[in-house]
């Protein structure tokens, strides 16, 4: 049997794209491009048989059918609302699913106790998790939140920080044996580093340094360099490859265990963001507002 209503995200893009006033507007509210919005326009509108929006160089305007598809659709997302509502109500636990997106680092390292302690307290919930390091959009693959790492670009998206995770540098006690310890920053040239490549930029990403009370960066050499995978870095230098600058979440273990040492530990001070993004616009459910609240605990809202 096919499903009857499977155009319902269409139609809450409509109805956001009236909410926001142009089709550029609805993407940034939602986390997506323009030509996605208009695509979901595009099959609402031939589904229906009938255009729903006028499109002019200056403004956007709702043909007759428009405005009663709006006020129809606004009325049954409403009566969603309220049905949700009232069954988790009634049925005293949360249930739903959520799509969730995370970078390898926090999907690996900060997530799996936070995830366990959420599914425990709400059992009946289904959390359909991706751990990838590339950013996905939001809407057009169906994500209801995503962890994403460093400054947010102002895109509309609505964000919790989680933490500002601090900065080590780390090479393995093999490496330091065969080539020594370096003392001071100048002497990092002098040997193997193990940078990321950045996937947005296909740049290396700078190493971040607190030093004598100056914030500093440094662009390591790109002798060997790793892509994708940022925890390739720490892998290669765990085996002896040279130093790499990581997490303190990721390198407490080996450094407990003994596989990685800290080097030039005075350089410390520094940290990068890890925050949660969700489109503010779009309906969350109630299973993915109490992971938002769940993950980010305390953390405030900020703009995206």
């Amino acid at each position: 049997m096919a499903r009857r209503f499977d155009h319902l995200g269409d139609a809450e893009v409509f109805v956001i794209v009236v909410e926001q006033g142009s089709l550029t507007a609805a993407a940034v509210a939602l986390g997506t491009t323009p030509s996605v919005i208009s695509r979901a326009i595009a099959r609402l509108e031939t589904r229906l048989g009938n255009q729903l929006l006028r499109r002019t160089t200056r403004r956007l305007g709702l043909t007759e059918a428009g405005q009663l598809y709006l006020e129809q659709a606004r009325a049954a997302f409403a009566l969603f609302d309220e049905a949700e509502r009232t069954v988790q109500g009634r049925a005293g636990t949360l249930a739903g699913r959520v799509r969730l997106s995370v970078p390898t680092t926090y999907g690996h390292y900060r997530l799996p106790e936070k995830l366990a302690r959420f599914s425990r307290e709400h059992p009946q919930v289904h959390i359909e998790l991706n751990i990838s390091n590339r950013n996905v959009d939001l809407v057009a693959e169906g994500f209801d939140l995503a962890v994403r790492l460093g400054a947010l670009p102002d895109s509309g998206l609505a964000a919790r920080r989680l933490e500002d995770a601090a900065l080590c540098m780390v090479a393995s006690p093999d490496y330091l044996r065969r080539v020594g310890t370096p003392t001071r920053r100048e002497q990092l040239a002098e040997h193997a580093c193990i940078p990321f490549v950045m996937p947005s930029s296909g740049r290396i990403a700078p190493w971040l340094f607190r030093e004598d009370g100056r914030d500093l960066e440094w662009t390591p050499p790109d002798r060997l360099t790793v892509s994708d995978d940022v925890l390739g870095v720490v892998s290669l230098a765990s085996g002896g490859a040279g130093i790499c600058q990581t997490y303190d979440f990721i390198a407490d273990g080996h450094l407990r265990e003994g596989r990685l040492v800290e080097v030039l530990p005075q350089l410390r001070g520094r940290s990068r963001p890890f925050s949660l993004i969700y489109a503010p616009h779009r309906r969350l459910s109630a299973a993915s507002r109490a992971l938002i609240d769940s993950l980010s605990k305390s953390g405030e809202a900020v703009a995206g």
